[in-house]
Formats: C-alpha cells, sequence, structure tokens
C-alpha cells in the first residue's frame, strides 16, 4: 500500500491522468456496449474494481442515477476483509466500490462504460499508477448473470475494437462484498487535500465530467 507514502510536494505542478491507450485528456474513447440490461425494475448494485477505492468512489459518486457508493473489498472471505489484512495481498481481495443506482436514469452498461472509460486503466495488470499488487487488480464482480454476460461481452467488444493500446487485463469474477472500514468511506469528499487525493484522484474525476458532461450528476 502505497497511498499514505506521497510527500504533500507530489501534488504539485502535475496534469491530468493518462490511461493506456488514453487521450491526453485521460479518457479513452471506448464505444458504448452493444449488449445492456433492460427493463431492471428498483435500484440496482453493481460491484467494481479498479485500484485505490478512494478514486472510485469519489468518481461513481458524481454519476448521474448513482444512489450511494461504498468502499470495501471484493473476493477474498469476510474472515480477512480488513484493510491492514488486505494490505499483505495475501488475502484473495481486491479494493472495489459497491454502487447502487438506479437503472432508470443510468444503465449497467453506462456504468461499465464509465469505468473502462476513466475510472481506471484495465490494462494494468494487478496495479493502478502508484499502487501495486493484486488487491489493485481490475475486475468486475457481477452481481447476476445479466451482469455477467454483459460484462464479458463488453470486454470482448472493446478487445474487439482495439481500444487501447495494450491487452485488457481486467477479469469476471465472483465473491462477496465487505465494506471497508468507516475512515475509508467518502474519503474522496472529505479529504479533498490530501496529496494522494490531489495526484490521482482529481485529476481522474475533472477527465470524467469533461469527457462525459451528460451523465455527470
Amino acid at each position: 500500500m502505497l497511498k499514505f507514502l506521497i510527500p504533500a510536494g507530489a501534488a504539485l505542478g502535475l496534469g491530468l491522468l493518462t490511461l493506456g491507450g488514453a487521450s491526453a485528456e485521460g479518457v479513452v474513447n471506448v464505444p458504448a456496449p452493444t449488449r445492456d440490461i433492460t427493463g431492471a425494475k428498483g435500484m440496482q448494485t453493481a460491484v467494481l474494481a479498479g485500484g485505490c477505492f478512494w478514486g472510485m468512489e469519489g468518481l461513481f459518486e458524481q454519476v448521474k442515477g448513482v444512489r450511494s457508493v461504498t468502499s470495501g473489498f471484493a473476493g477474498g472471505s469476510a474472515g480477512s476483509a480488513s484493510y491492514e489484512q488486505v494490505s499483505t495481498e495475501t488475502t484473495g481481495h481486491a479494493e472495489a466500490v459497491k454502487i447502487v443506482y438506479d437503472p432508470a436514469v443510468v444503465s449497467y452498461g453506462t456504468l461499465l462504460r464509465i469505468y473502462f472509460a476513466a475510472a481506471h486503466d484495465p490494462t494494468q495488470l494487478n496495479r493502478q499508477t502508484p499502487d501495486v499488487g493484486p488487491s489493485y487488480r481490475s475486475a468486475i464482480f457481477p452481481q447476476n448473470q445479466q451482469q455477467r454476460q454483459v460484462a464479458t461481452a463488453y470486454i470482448a467488444q472493446l478487445s474487439a475494437a482495439h481500444a487501447y493500446k495494450a491487452p485488457i487485463v481486467t477479469k469476471i469474477e465472483s465473491g462477496g462484498f465487505y465494506p471497508a472500514e468507516a475512515y475509508h468511506q467518502g474519503f474522496y469528499r472529505k479529504n479533498p487535500n490530501h496529496p494522494y487525493v490531489v495526484r490521482w484522484d482529481k485529476p481522474k474525476v475533472a477527465a470524467f465530467r469533461a469527457a462525459f458532461p451528460a451523465l455527470a450528476s
């Protein structure tokens, strides 16, 4: 875990995040999914892993139709789903976010498009930007068979379109979701001047809002 080790000066004079195969603005121009979920009723849940959950939570909180975002750990077991234990990179968990959303406003496929375009770099294997280890892997945890089918089809679609300069390493996984400790929840909102947030998360959120203004709340 490196997020607490970045000196304050590292936040100064830095440009927007650039993803593998991304534009200069830090967002990959990926197509909308050709397959999506329609007709879902009531609040739905998506679980996505893509590096440090602070930035993932901060970004998806700003998507129209998203009702709540919880930082936590997906995969692994409940007994070892703590920040201290997951930090050892031996528990099998990934830092992830649980997104509760209104499908009448934003679809599962649209959330995946944001995830692949702006939320993280799906070509980085077992890492994201400064954070290294399998707990920072790119992974989708479908909550039902429809989500699994849409996610699988979208990865195939993006791979066939060569949307990135490198292969997509995102995995479709199974496993429960376990909320992280209270001090991690809403970290982006509560700590806007934290050096890690300034260096890695604010540029990502700004890039999302600039690239998808119609989807930003």
